[in-house]
């Protein structure tokens, strides 16, 4: 788990915009419960289980936004 939070993090820019993309954004969705589980963050763990469940439509719009301002998807640890 530690390894695809790592890979996730060194992507560069681009290839994070692209992971941001609307269908392609579950796998962000999947990086925050991997980093929720890693640091035992229970809160994390249920908002990213609801996320999945309800797939907010408007977080592929966050996570553009966010990685293209300071280069990290917006999540809280």
């Amino acid at each position: 788990m530690k390894s695809f939070i790592s890979w996730m993090e060194k992507l560069p820019v681009w290839g994070k915009l692209l992971f941001a993309l609307p269908m392609l954004d579950i796998i962000w969705v999947i990086y925050r419960l991997a980093r929720s589980i890693d640091k035992n963050n229970t809160i994390g763990i249920i908002l990213t289980v609801i996320m999945i469940i309800i797939g907010i439509p408007f977080l592929w719009l966050v996570d553009i936004i966010s990685i293209a301002c300071t280069d990290n998807v917006l999540w809280f640890d």
